[in-house]
C-alpha cells in the first residue's frame, strides 16, 4: 500500500534523478554528504545529555551492568538503525519520514499512529534538552553569584527564548552546516573538560561506594528505567528524516554514517560516563559539571558549551515537525521572505514556548530520559524496526531469520511496558518530593 501519495502525507510524488519516487516536501533532499549526516547522529548522542549518564545509568546499574549494558545498546541501536536504513527506498519509493514508511508497509492508521509516537518522542527529547541547557546556565551562573535570585525556571526561560531564535534563523535541517562544527568544538569542551577534571578528582579522592542505592524494589525500577535511558542514549527515532538529506546511493551512505556514529561517535560518550562514575561513584550528580572541581573559568566555558551545544541539537530533533508544518503550509522560497520569516516566528516560537512550559513546569531529567525510551524510543527503534523489516522482506527471509526478528519484537515490547511502569513511578515519587518549577 502506498500512502506517500496526497491524502496520508499531503503531499504529492515528485521523482528524483534515478527511479526512486519522494513525496514533495518544503525542505531540502539529497543534498549532504555522509560525512555531514555522521555529524549530525554524532551530535545527538554526544549532546550535553552525555552529562547526565553516570548518574541516570550506571548509578542505578553499577560497573558490571552499565558496562555491559552500554555495549549491548550500542550493539542493538546499530542494528535496529540499519534495519530502517535498509528500508529507505522499500517499494521504489524513498520514504523521507518515518510515518511515511510505516504507512507504505502496514496502511494509514500506522502511518498516524508512527506520527504520534514520533512526535511525542521529539517533544519529549526537546523538552529534555531545554531543561539541559537551563541547568547549564544555572551552574555557570552560581559559579559566579550563588545568591538564589535566579533560579532554575528563569533559566530554563532563557534557554527557550534563545531555541526558538535559533529555530527561527535555520530553515532546515540541511542549513545546519558550520554549525555542526561550532557543535563538535562545544561537545569536545564539556566533554573533555568533564573527563578531565572528572580523572582529576578521582585520583585525588578517597574511596568510594560504587553500590546501588535504594530498596530491593526501587533498585528494580531504577534498573529497568536506567535500561530506558541507554537505549534512548543512541537513537534518535528520526532516521528516516535525517537520512532523507543524504546523497545517492543513500542506503550506502546512511551505513557509512552510522558506522561512523556507533564507533568514533560514541567513544566520547563511553569516556566521560565512565570516568566520571568511577570518580564520584553513587554520589555522581545527574548532571556531571556539578560534581567536578577546578577553576571557576575552566567549568563556566564548559557549562557555556554545553548550553550552547544543546540549542542546535534540539534544533536537529525539532526538524521533523518543523519539516510537517513548512510542508503542509506551502513554506518555500527564500528564508527571509516576510511571509516565510513570520510564519516560523509564529509556529516555531510557539511550539518551543509550549517545550519551555513543560521543562520549567517539571524538570526531573533522568525521569524524562527513562519516560522517552519506554514510550517511544522502544517502539520505533526496536519493536516497529524489527516488524516492518519482518513484514518487507518476509519472502526473503529464511524462518530462523523470521522468528529472530519475532523474538525481538516481543522482548522490547515486554521491555517497553516495564520501562514505561517504572518511568511514572519515578515521576511519581519525584513529584511528591519536589513541587512544580522546582529549582533543582
Amino acid at each position: 500500500m502506498d500512502v506517500t501519495s496526497e491524502g496520508y502525507s499531503g503531499s504529492k510524488k515528485l521523482h528524483d534523478e534515478e527511479t526512486a519516487e519522494i513525496p514533495e516536501t518544503a525542505h531540502q533532499i539529497s543534498t549532504d554528504s555522509w560525512f555531514q549526516v555522521g555529524f549530525v547522529l554524532t551530535t545527538g548522542i554526544n549532546s550535553a545529555y552525555v552529562l547526565g549518564y553516570s548518574g541516570n545509568v550506571m548509578i542505578p546499574l553499577g560497573w558490571i551492568g552499565g558496562v555491559i549494558g552500554l555495549i549491548l545498546a550500542t550493539a542493538i541501536s546499530l542494528y535496529a538503525n540499519a534495519l530502517i536504513a535498509k528500508l529507505h527506498e522499500y517499494g521504489g519509493v524513498r520514504h523521507i519520514r518515518y510515518r511515511d514508511l510505516a504507512g507504505f508497509i502496514y496502511g494509514k492508521k500506522a502511518y498516524s499512529l508512527t506520527w504520534g509516537l514520533q512526535y511525542v518522542n521529539l517533544f519529549m527529547i526537546n523538552t529534555g534538552f531545554i531543561i539541559l541547557a537551563g541547568q547549564a546556565l544555572k551552574a555557570a551562573y552560581v559559579l559566579f553569584k550563588d545568591d538564589h535570585v535566579m533560579k532554575l525556571p528563569h533559566f530554563i526561560a532563557i534557554s527557550g527564548f534563545v531555541c526558538a531564535i535559533f529555530a527561527i534563523g535555520i530553515p532546515h535541517l540541511s542549513a545546519l552546516r558550520i554549525w555542526l562544527g561550532f557543535s563538535t568544538v562545544f561537545s569536545l569542551i564539556y566533554i573533555v573538560i568533564a573527563f578531565v577534571l572528572s580523572l582529576q578528582d578521582g585520583l585525588q579522592a578517597p574511596a568510594r561506594s560504587y553500590d546501588i542505592p535504594g530498596t530491593k524494589i526501587s533498585r528494580i525500577f531504577t534498573t529497568i528505567g536506567a535500561a530506558a535511558s541507554l537505549v534512548f542514549a543512541f537513537n534518535t527515532g528520526m532516521l528516516p528524516e535525517i537520512q532523507a538529506t543524504v546523497r545517492k546511493p543513500v542506503v550506502e551512505n546512511m551505513m557509512k554514517a552510522l558506522y561512523f556514529q556507533f564507533t568514533a561517535g560514541v567513544l566520547p560518550l563511553y569516556a566521560v560516563c565512565f570516568v566520571g562514575y568511577w570518580a564520584y561513584g553513587n554520589k555522581t550528580s545527574s548532571y556531571l559539571l556539578n560534581n567536578v572541581s577546578g577553576p571557576i573559568w575552566v567549568k563556566a566555558m564548559a557549562n557555556i558549551a554545553a548550553f550552547l551545544q544543546t540549542v542546535i541539537a534540539l534544533h536537529i530533533f525539532a526538524s521533523p515537525m518543523y519539516e510537517y508544518l513548512d510542508t503542509k503550509f506551502g513554506i518555500k522560497g527564500s528564508p527571509l521572505k516576510i511571509q516565510n520569516l513570520t510564519f516560523r516566528i509564529t509556529v516555531r516560537g510557539g511550539y518551543l514556548a509550549i517545550n519551555t512550559l513543560v521543562s520549567a513546569l517539571l524538570p526531573f531529567l533522568g525521569d524524562f530520559m527513562s519516560l522517552t525510551g519506554a514510550i517511544s524510543t522502544f517502539p520505533l527503534t526496536f519493536i516497529l524496526a524489527n516488524h516492518m523489516y519482518l513484514v518487507a522482506k518476509k519472502d526473503k527471509l529464511t524462518s530462523a531469520q523470521k522468528l529472530w526478528h519475532w523474538l525481538n519484537v516481543g522482548f522490547f515490547a515486554l521491555l517497553a511496558v516495564a520501562a514505561l511502569i517504572s518511568a511514572l513511578r519515578l515521576i511519581a515519587v519525584d513529584s511528591k518530593t519536589y513541587h512544580v518549577f522546582a529549582d533543582l
